[in-house]
């Protein structure tokens, strides 16, 4: 049986989209209300609730573990290279995590 928790945040960006794999540093954490079972493997699905900015969101996520999460707002990066300027206005973000 599956188990689902879902939760919101309001999210910006301050800096230049990320673009090296593994560095984190710029991400913020979201602890789940209710850790899931130990043992148990989490995925999460993150939506962007709001249409605040004129540049296109794109959400990365990373660490995901029975207790939270990191995620950040990334602009929209091709092949490497930035599409836009990076820094991005105050979103809402809407997410849903569940054991598979």
């Amino acid at each position: 049986m599956s188990t689902i928790q879902t939760g919101r945040l309001q999210l910006n960006s301050t800096s230049r989209s990320a673009v090296t794999g593994g560095d984190t540093s710029t991400f913020t954490q979201v602890t789940f209300p209710t850790p899931f079972p130990n043992g148990t493997e989490v995925i999460v699905v993150p939506f962007v609730q709001t249409f605040n900015g004129p540049d296109t969101p794109g959400l990365r996520i990373a660490d995901v573990t029975t207790t939270g999460f990191k995620i950040r707002i990334n602009e929209l990066v091709g092949r490497g290279t930035l599409l836009s300027d990076g820094p991005h206005t105050t979103e809402t973000i809407g997410w849903i995590a569940a054991t598979v």
